[in-house]
């Protein structure tokens, strides 16, 4: 990796951990959750880089890939556990972390479950090192809280503008044998749960990328066309079209998810109604192992 492209994921890493540290410090029961995603992303913004993806905050069974929607009127219940998770990218260069924090004491073991997870992942991310060696330390290392790890949501490879670039860091030992190499980057996210350990698409959907590339025919070329100019390949919500389309712009999305003209995500919702923590980390493979990008961990000791 070059120093020039090392220098871009230094500054995107301070840029996340000052984000998700700002969320961890205005994040409170009552509030809404559309204040709580407006904040955060311009936080990102005003720092110099673009959101990678709608910040997510997923509250207790609720996993993954819940963005607040136009006009939403939820709010951080008490005794939650909140999932924050965000990503920055510089030039299609991307880094996705993750933190949970909870309102009740008695979920902190759950939190630091994955806390563990990620550091012991962390250690066994060497070039080398099978994909599925590196689940199995994740875990373990759950397990040993006596909670599951939710097998099916995992972490990815990342390249320049496409967050899952093909390889997947599993959550447990799913026999994969490919191999991590010197140069690859990474998003690792253990998820534990003392639910069933899986999870289910729910039947909400909030967070969208483009699916492909629209002609002049097309209906809503100019929406189309400007999800292409203004936010490119990676995901988004339909909250960030609104100064330009005003709010039914959201019926806009859902026709054009509909038609196949955009990709959604559904929510992902445990199956066993179990709560969910998230601890993540971008890492880069180096000769001697990985190097956090954001340092997560420390925010969280």
């Amino acid at each position: 990796m070059s120093t020039d492209l090392l220098k871009i994921y230094e500054r995107l890493g301070a840029i996340a951990r000052d984000a998700l540290n700002y969320a961890m410090s205005i994040v409170e029961p009552g509030m809404p959750v559309l204040e709580l995603c407006e904040k955060v992303e311009n936080r990102i913004r005003q720092s110099g880089a673009k959101p990678a993806f709608p910040v997510n905050i997923s509250i207790n069974d609720v996993a993954a890939h819940y963005t607040a929607t136009i006009g939403d009127k939820s709010v951080i219940p008490k005794g939650a556990v909140v999932k924050i998770d965000l990503g920055a990218h510089i030039d299609g260069y991307i880094v996705d972390t993750a933190v949970t924090v909870t309102f009740n004491p008695m979920y902190s073991q759950l939190i630091k479950a994955s806390m563990k997870a990620l550091e012991a992942a962390q250690l066994s991310m060497k070039p080398g090192a099978t994909l599925a060696s590196i689940g199995a330390q994740i875990e373990r290392a759950i397990k040993s809280f006596g909670f599951k790890p939710i097998k099916n949501l995992s972490g990815h490879l990342i390249r320049k503008y496409v967050l899952h670039a093909g390889k997947s860091i599993p959550n447990y030992d799913n026999g994969d044998r490919q191999r991590i190499i010197e140069g690859e980057v990474y998003a690792v996210e253990p998820f534990s749960t003392n639910g069933a350990g899986y999870v289910d698409d729910g039947p909400q959907v909030t967070i969208y990328h483009l699916f492909k590339d629209p002609s002049p025919k097309d209906p809503h070329y100019d929406v189309l066309t400007y999800i292409i100019n203004e936010i490119g390949p990676l995901p988004f919500t339909p909250r960030w079209l609104v100064s330009k389309f005003g709010e039914e712009v959201g019926n806009v999305i859902s026709e054009l998810y509909v038609k196949d003209y955009v990709y959604g995500y559904p929510v992902l919702i445990e199956h066993g109604k179990g709560l969910v923590a998230q601890v993540e980390d971008t890492f880069i493979i180096t000769k001697d192992g990985a190097i956090p990008v954001v340092n997560v961990l420390s925010l969280l000791k």
